[in-house]
């Protein structure tokens, strides 16, 4: 059996940085653990004394495809700013660059100014959008190593106990937050 990887630390988006109502854009019907645990996170850390959050504010993409995301910024976009969070997580980069285009299409909102957005993996693309995207980076060559040492564990031991792995992430603070 495959050990269970996580990566988890205190990278709620409300952590390290001044915004009072973030909302979690992920994909409502998730099922990948990783998926449900960045959504869990966020929806914690929003619950903490620094943040507060409305559910019913917090866009919901049928996906975690960038043109998914680009209808949840058209979305944020048409509302009046009481109506909509102040900074959005996404549960990966892909989405969170979809949010980016679709606020800015209808040109009403501005990143970081009336829009904090973070994403997570980051991938090479996020430095590179028109308005660099903070992201929540998983040390994926150490995640590789473990899932490789963990095959060969399991090819000389099969009967072995599942393994579970912790990695820390590191926030990449860039200017879609305001770093």
């Amino acid at each position: 059996m495959w050990p269970s990887t996580t990566s988890k630390a205190d990278t709620s988006p409300c952590s390290t940085c001044w915004r009072r109502d973030v909302a979690a854009s992920c994909s409502p019907g998730a099922r990948h653990p990783s998926a449900r645990w960045r959504t869990d996170s966020t929806e914690r850390g929003a619950r903490s004394p620094r943040c507060r959050t409305r559910p019913s504010r917090s866009p919901r993409p049928t996906s975690s495809r960038c043109s998914r995301g680009a209808s949840v910024g058209e979305d944020l976009a048409r509302r009046d700013a009481s109506e909509r969070p102040d900074g959005v997580f996404c549960a990966n980069d892909l989405l969170a660059v979809g949010v980016l285009q679709g606020a800015g299409i209808l040109g009403s909102l501005r990143v970081p100014e009336d829009l904090a957005l973070i994403g997570y993996d980051d991938i090479d693309f996020a430095q590179s959008t028109v308005v660099p995207l903070s992201s929540i980076r998983q040390p994926a060559r150490e995640i590789g190593a473990a899932a490789v040492d963990a095959l060969f564990a399991t090819l000389s031991d099969p009967d072995a106990a599942p393994q579970r792995i912790r990695f820390r992430p590191e926030l990449v603070v860039r200017a879609s937050t305001g770093g």
